[in-house]
């Protein structure tokens, strides 16, 4: 079949405040999209991903419209809902024979409400990871039979919406086939946020799946923490190597990792580090840890094998408001392990969070008086946010 997969046009604009958004702009590159490519590709459909952060909504219709596709994708974040409606309305407006299935943050917290909330040009929702669910869902429209029984999906039959089983979490995350970058028409248009990268063009790289942690602001999938180790799936440390060499073999110089946190299991970030520099691999990259799970020998292996930066998420400065924010760190971790990042070269990025319930006025004070205190080389403040699929949202 011929699919296309989309991210629906926005303006940077739309997404940060007017008068910051030149320096907050990024582009990421969008690897659930890239695995859900791969994936299509692999099970021999013909596969094109149109970026709305490069187009404007008229010329991204103007490429559906050229490709003549039978399944369109839509991804959406909660902000990016009402776009992702708009776009698949005028690609029902195209073609009413397309399949519009959307999939993202926003379908998977919110499921069914997305079929009832006006969306009537939405066929169907991917209420979770996708790779596998996609190609059984097309393989039954490829067969004129409808989706009853395909796991993680919820769809329109009529005037009523079916909810069918979810699907299990991917356990075998070495099975999947690398995302497929080669859908990114330019490499180099996807930069991350003003300086957390070093060199370019700039690969996304995730060595596993899910958190061990409970933050009250997080959204995570398996909210009961039940598959991999305490919610977290890794891939095998030859089969990151081997997409790292990958990258570095389509021109990519620097690899941003977004795992939730990189060092969650500590031998196992040893070992990444140890490859890296064993194979010489020219890149540079930068990651996210937890303070509570690296010390200084970890640090400088990391540095020795071309990290350059790290992100610690500090939050705040108010161990009473660590607590509730089930941060389950302390001020002391912090201090000690920023500390210990600067003492080996890693430059250091420090992100806190205003608005947590209880917090006071005089907290927030003290927040940035501790921002201060760790010296990071980058820290920004941000507003707690209740997004659906999080505690926050559910209380």
């Amino acid at each position: 079949m011929k699919c296309v997969l989309i991210h629906p046009a926005w303006s940077p604009e739309e997404i940060f405040p007017a008068k910051t958004a030149s320096s907050q702009i990024n582009y990421w590159q969008p690897l659930g999209t890239l695995y859900v490519g791969a994936r299509l590709l692999e099970a021999g459909h013909e596969v094109k991903f149109f970026n709305g952060a490069f187009m404007t909504h008229e010329q991204l219709l103007r490429h559906v419209k050229e490709f003549k596709p039978d399944f369109a994708g839509i991804y959406s974040t909660t902000f990016g809902w009402p776009k992702a409606v708009n776009t698949a309305n005028a690609i029902k407006k195209l073609d009413k024979g397309i399949f519009t299935c959307v999939g993202g943050p926003y379908p998977i917290a919110m499921q069914e409400q997305c079929l009832n909330d006006g969306s009537e040009s939405v066929d169907a929702v991917v209420a979770g990871e996708a790779e596998l669910t996609i190609v059984e869902l097309l393989a039954r429209l490829q067969d004129g039979k409808d989706l009853e029984g395909v796991q993680g999906v919820v769809f329109r039959q009529g005037a009523r919406i079916i909810k069918n089983p979810p699907r299990p979490l991917i356990e075998d995350l070495d099975a999947l086939p690398f995302p497929a970058r080669e859908l990114l028409d330019d490499m180099n248009q996807y930069i991350p946020p003003p300086a957390t990268y070093k060199r370019k063009p700039v690969a996304i790289l995730i060595t596993s799946r899910g958190c061990d942690r409970r933050c009250i602001f997080c959204f995570q999938i398996d909210k009961d923490r039940k598959s991999g180790i305490r919610g977290i799936r890794y891939r095998s440390v030859d089969n990151v190597l081997d997409e790292i060499e990958l990258c570095i073999s389509q021109g990519y110089r620097e690899i941003k990792f977004i795992d939730d946190t990189f060092t969650s299991d500590y031998d196992r970030a040893m070992q990444i580090c140890q490859e890296i520099k064993a194979r010489r691999l020219d890149f540079t990259w930068f990651a996210s840890a937890c303070v509570n799970q690296v010390d200084k020998p970890l640090l400088q292996a990391m540095k020795d094998a071309g990290c350059w930066a790290i992100l610690f998420g500090a939050d705040s400065g108010v161990q009473k408001t660590l607590n509730t924010l089930r941060k389950a760190t302390t001020l002391e971790q912090i201090r000690r392990d920023v500390r210990a990042a600067k003492d080996v070269g890693l430059k250091v990025s420090t992100p806190f969070i205003f608005g947590a319930p209880g917090e006071t006025f005089a907290d927030g004070l003290k927040t940035i008086e501790f921002a201060i205190e760790l010296d990071a080389d980058l820290a920004n403040f941000h507003a707690l946010t209740p997004f659906p699929g999080t505690w926050l949202y559910d209380n």
